[in-house]
């Protein structure tokens, strides 16, 4: 799998492979691995490239065509031990 969609989103925000691994704190070659499928991304990189996109994970890998990301987790679950 391409990761086409993180490609589109940097250059959509005129940004290099440097500015956006250096947000990641890897190398410009490690991102670049990224986004040519030489690499697999790792769950944390993932995340914060959602984060860092306002999108979800499920659209930066292709499952879904909606950008808006999910809602963000609100406080702690709630004891629901008795």
């Amino acid at each position: 799998m391409k990761y086409e969609r993180i490609r589109n989103l940097r250059e959509d925000k005129d940004l290099t492979q440097t500015d956006i691994a250096k947000y990641l704190h890897i190398s410009q070659r490690t991102y670049s691995r990224y986004e040519n499928d030489e690499r697999a991304i790792p769950i944390e990189i993932l995340s914060l490239l959602a984060d860092f996109h306002y999108t979800s994970t499920d659209y930066l890998i292709g499952r879904t065509d909606i950008k808006k990301p999910y809602p963000q987790k609100t406080g702690k679950r709630k004891n629901t031990s008795l």
